[in-house]
């Protein structure tokens, strides 16, 4: 997929409405020059104004969203494959980390000081510049526009108090995000980070106000709902992939988090 922008502006502007849950297999940029938008991510409303810029993770579902800029509204937006601007994994590349989402929900918000917003609206047009009007070199030209959008976002991300800025509990989402499709507990976590569980019970509990366990549960879901979105696969099936064999105990697993059944949930757009 290549890259893509797009730029709405004027009274009663708008981006076009989704249908239904769907999976984005992309990175997204948004930027709220002027009005507002809400966008719900992975069942999380995020209701941005001016100045805010969004990310959304690969592999979130977004299951209604609603951009409207209220007049005057502007608002700029960039899709892009993570091999746009390097061939490295986009999990572990520098300039994507603003959109390694794992324990954030699958969006980020960040908020553009008032100094910058203009150099953001600049680079967001000098981008959509190369890709309209496509004279030569305006591949190379459009990955060093989106690079630098990146940067800026990078060292604003930067500024903001990390939610996990600690390699104890790097370690430990790294090895629920490796192995959440698995058979995984507590215990099997705290061994693999050489804790006592009662101890990672503590310190996890102490630095994110969760347990280990709803961490497990939250990263399960949130594959449950993406497969639910973007493929046919029984629900069953869905279950087995993300760590719950029995579809009996998926099914109480899935309408506890969500209130519904997943069945309804893959039926019913908008049902967070």
């Amino acid at each position: 997929m290549p890259i893509a922008v797009q730029h709405v502006d004027g009274p009663g502007a708008s981006l076009p409405r989704v249908r239904g849950p769907h999976a984005h297999d992309f990175l997204l940029l948004v930027h709220v020059v002027r009005g507002t938008c809400t966008y719900r991510v992975d069942g999380r409303a995020w209701e941005l104004g001016e100045g805010d810029a969004f990310v959304i993770a690969p592999g979130a579902v977004v299951d209604h969203a609603r951009e409207s800029a209220e007049p005057p509204g502007e608002l700029w937006s960039v899709i892009f494959p993570a091999e746009a601007v390097a061939p490295a994994s986009w999990q572990d590349h520098p300039l994507l980390a603003p959109f390694v989402g794992r324990h954030r929900g699958g969006g980020q918000r960040i908020r553009v000081p008032p100094e910058d917003r203009a150099t953001w609206r600049a680079r967001f047009a000098d981008l959509d510049d190369e890709l309209t009007r496509r004279r030569d070199g305006h591949a190379e030209a459009a990955r060093a526009h989106l690079t630098l959008l990146l940067v800026a976002l990078g060292r604003l991300v930067d500024d903001v108090p990390a939610e996990s800025g600690d390699p104890l509990l790097a370690a430990v989402f790294a090895v629920v995000e490796e192995r959440f499709a698995q058979q995984l507990s507590l215990r099997e976590v705290a061994a693999a980070v050489g804790l006592t569980p009662g101890h990672l019970t503590t310190v996890v509990g102490r630095r994110t106000g969760r347990t280990v366990q709803q961490w497990i549960t939250e990263r399960r879901m949130r594959e449950a709902r993406r497969l639910l979105a973007s493929t046919d696969l029984p629900v069953a099936d869905v279950g087995a992939r993300v760590g719950y064999p029995d579809p009996g105990y998926f099914a109480r697993r899935f309408r506890a988090a969500h209130g519904v059944a997943a069945a309804t949930w893959r039926a019913g757009p908008g049902i967070p």
